[in-house]
């Protein structure tokens, strides 16, 4: 059954006869296996063309940034599905990706989508501090974090920002994404009356957008940076298994308030 009207009938990513393969136009044996790095092939996958230094140096940094994490909750799902499933390393990968959203390592994206709606402000006649104190107070009316800012440890300043923001002032790479991002933080304590510090991902579209990476592809750089991180955690969970260990502590935490028939005691074990 056909669901919704789709044209399109092409793609451009690849092809393929019996003695070449090409991806993006380039013969993938001949100009890319051994003469391209793993990072320059995924701008290339996503934009079509190779990056410049500068580019492939600073998409580098972001995956480096973000791969790994500690034990957060998509390392948890991850580890546990592999104990109760070591067969199935691809299950376990997938189970820690499905947890990408606005809370956890997806909010790169939202933080993208908000400054490109103060840029698009800006182009539109705003001053940019006038389009940021806009779109920041229709956040905060909405009851939306500000995507990008804050973070439970890091609070004076998140390290890893600092440094992809320096690393974009070195390449050259800086621009108007990268200005939109230092203004919405020097302009949030006026506005809600508490400072908030650019996070990893508020820097990683800031930096990437700049770079001339696709909105549209935001989302999957931590994607495939968390992806390292998570088969590092799943080999490691075949040598030192904690994923039941994690799964105890976890029933250990949470008390049970629901019925109980008289004199029930639940067990300590439970």
């Amino acid at each position: 059954m056909k669901i919704g009207r789709q044209e399109e009938r092409r793609s451009a990513l690849s092809t393929s006869n019996a003695d070449t393969i090409l991806v993006r136009g380039r013969d993938l044996v001949r100009e890319l296996v051994g003469a391209v790095s793993f990072t320059e092939h995924f701008w290339l996958l996503v934009t079509g063309v190779l990056p410049s230094p500068a580019q492939r140096r600073m998409l580098d940094a972001t995956l480096v940034a973000i791969a790994e994490h500690g034990l957060v909750p998509s390392v948890q799902a991850a580890r546990m599905t592999l104990a109760a499933a070591p067969e199935a390393l691809q299950g376990a990968v997938a189970a820690g990706l499905l947890g990408c959203g606005s809370t956890v390592f997806g909010s790169s994206e939202a933080a993208g989508r908000f400054f490109a709606e103060i840029q698009g402000r800006a182009a539109g006649g705003a001053s940019l501090e006038d389009a940021t104190t806009a779109v920041v107070r229709e956040q905060r009316a909405a009851k939306r974090a500000i995507p990008g800012y804050g973070h439970p440890l890091h609070r004076g300043g998140d390290p890893r920002a600092t440094r992809l923001l320096e690393l974009a002032s070195e390449t050259g790479i800086a621009g108007r994404y990268v200005e939109t991002a230092r203004l919405v933080e020097r302009l949030i304590p006026g506005l809600l009356g508490r400072p908030l510090a650019l996070n990893v991902s508020g820097a990683i579209p800031a930096v990437l957008l700049d770079a001339g990476f696709p909105l549209l592809g935001l989302k999957g750089v931590p994607l495939l940076a968390r992806t390292a991180g998570l088969v590092a955690h799943l080999v490691e969970e075949q040598q030192r298994g904690i994923g039941f260990v994690l799964s105890h502590a976890a029933a250990q935490a949470i008390e049970y308030d629901g019925e109980m028939p008289a004199g029930f005691k639940p067990s300590d074990e439970a």
